[in-house]
């Protein structure tokens, strides 16, 4: 097709020609007939699974760990630097995916603006990443909180059984559920961080006015391994980072959820600009609270210790008096667990979806119901969920680790090569005369939080397993954990490169027509509220929005 590069809206409103799309996004592919995914998660669905969708046991159990090994401040400053890295990220991607909101997300947009190689590398590595069944873990974990004599096993399989009907009921009855689970962790941690001040200006039970106590004393950061000095704090701190990581992987699923969202060019820039109200109100003001709450030297923190209060939030509560709000709140973070785990394997099957579309897995993983359901790569990436019952022979506290340690690098390594898409989505732009300000979502800060989580992701990901280098802290099982991935991806580059022969894409060859037909076809104008709880949503959605037109 030609497009006149220098007319900053022609790719806006041409129709473009298809011919090789279907293939792209596996439409026309040899084999059986089959259907396609279809648009069924409304502007309310996407909306809450970007506030509070992936909201899961990284912030409710993973910060333990972070508060002990980092202490109050130390945990403060590891969720701000990885939420800088997180708002980057997701800016970044929501230029891409708001303008081309199609099946597969960034696994697609690395194709089309990198290199087939390293849309290669990076889908399997996405698909990896949320196979791993680390929430579901941290469910039998909690559960053990009310019950231990029950062999893990059982909740393990309970957990999975709730997570697949969801799936396999589809993008529509998923979306529906995530909007509950969603809320009730929006509500939940809300909820949390006012009764956490309560608590904290002494209006619990026990009227224990703790203020900053816990900032004296024990103190603001931990000695780390016991090392003294600067170096340990530091070190306390850097060991956050990749704990908070975890916490955070799953921001970006509004870019898998685009291939299946009604109005993509209306929701997702709407879902973008909430992003900040997540990582400040939630991430930022609940580990705020934790620090204030809980001392960084309470033996409930560890994890591995077998011990039942093992999330700081219920810890908390306990010491402050109040009775029978602790299993309430569990309860609650169990619903955390279920729900992560339910948009775990969404993502997982529509990232193999995206990755047979490309040509990167069997073209088996493309069939779908009459209603749009990729069944085949659903009930595929549940099977790895039978990984979980690891936690039964190792003990629940451990495999959560283990797990969340390879679901933080393998996150970081997605954001990582989000960043590196959106670097030569840039140049192509540039060199093709477009103009970046007609496009449905864009920001000023570009490119320099391109560069931002270029640069940050990968520092964090090449030391994340300092721990094991220390003296006497040797591990071969957290040593894998922290660096498999980080040494897979660029062995699945290169291999892609050398067996298909690709090459990087020639920024005047990127390709910003097709698809853009049928996106367009797809776009239209809010239709007014009809009710009165309509229109409290919308006006809810509508405040966000200003703050976070950069």
């Amino acid at each position: 097709m030609n497009v006149e590069k220098t007319d900053p809206t022609a790719y806006h409103t041409s129709k473009g020609e298809s011919s090789d799309a279907s293939d792209r996004d596996g439409e026309s592919v040899q084999g059986p007939p089959r259907h396609t995914l279809q648009r069924k998660l409304k502007n309310r669905h996407v909306a809450m699974i970007s506030i509070g969708g992936v909201i899961g046991t990284g912030l409710f159990v993973g910060t333990a760990n972070s508060l002990r090994n980092g202490g109050p401040i130390g945990l403060l400053l590891g969720y701000i630097v990885m939420g800088s890295i997180v708002y980057c990220v997701m800016i970044t991607l929501g230029e891409m995916v708001a303008y081309l909101p199609i099946a597969g997300g960034h696994i697609k947009l690395a194709e089309r603006f990198v290199d087939p190689a390293f849309s290669f590398a990076m889908g399997w590595n996405y698909w990896y990443n949320w196979t791993i069944v680390s929430e579901i873990s941290a469910a039998a974990l909690l559960i053990n909180y009310w019950n231990k004599t029950v062999n893990d096993s059982v909740w393990v399989v309970i957990c999975l059984a709730v997570v697949l009907t969801i799936n396999m009921l589809g993008a529509g009855a998923y979306g529906e559920a995530e909007f509950i689970f969603a809320s009730v962790k929006v509500i939940t941690i809300t909820g949390l961080i006012i009764l956490g001040i309560v608590i904290d200006l002494g209006g619990a039970p026990n009227h224990d006015r703790i203020g900053f106590r816990y900032w004296k004393n024990p103190g603001p950061f931990v000695q780390y391994d016991g090392i003294p000095g600067a170096k340990g704090q530091f070190l306390g701190f850097w060991a956050v980072l990749t704990e908070a990581a975890f916490s955070f992987i799953g921001t970006e699923i509004v870019a898998i959820a685009a291939g299946e969202a009604k109005n993509p060019r209306r929701t997702l820039p709407k879902a973008i600009r909430r992003v900040y109200i997540r990582i400040l109100l939630f991430y930022i003001g609940g580990t705020l609270i934790i620090g204030l709450l809980v001392p960084s030297n309470n033996p409930f923190l560890d994890l591995n210790s077998g011990t039942t209060a093992q999330s700081p939030f219920v810890i908390a509560i306990e010491t402050a008096g109040i009775k029978s709000l602790p299993s309430i709140i569990n309860a609650c973070l169990l619903t955390s667990a279920w729900s992560a785990s339910s948009s775990d394997l969404y993502t997982a099957s529509r990232a193999i979806y995206g990755l047979a579309a490309s040509g990167n897995a069997p073209k088996f993983f493309l069939r779908t119901t009459r209603n749009g359901l990729p069944y085949a790569a659903v009930l595929f990436s549940a099977a790895f969920s039978l990984l979980a019952f690891m936690a039964v022979s190792t003990g629940a506290g451990s495999v959560f680790d283990w797990f969340s340690n390879m679901t933080s690098i393998a996150g970081l390594m997605t954001w990582f090569g989000i960043s590196v898409t959106y670097l030569r989505f840039y140049k192509g732009m540039q060199v093709q005369g477009i103009d970046r300000k007609t496009l449905p979502y864009y920001t000023n800060l570009q490119p320099y939080a391109a560069w931002w989580g270029v640069i940050a992701t990968i520092t964090v990901c090449f030391f994340s397993g300092f721990s094991v280098f220390l003296k006497g802290e040797w591990s071969t099982a957290n040593f894998m954990t922290n660096y498999i991935l980080l040494i897979t991806w660029p062995i699945m580059y290169i291999g892609a490169r050398f067996y298909y022969g690709t090459k990087p894409v020639a920024a005047e060859d990127m390709d910003f027509t097709s698809d853009i037909a049928e996106i367009l076809a797809d776009t239209y104008d809010e239709p007014p509220p009809k009710n009165k709880m309509e229109a409290f949503w919308q006006w809810l959605v509508s405040i966000a929005t200003p703050f976070c037109n950069f």
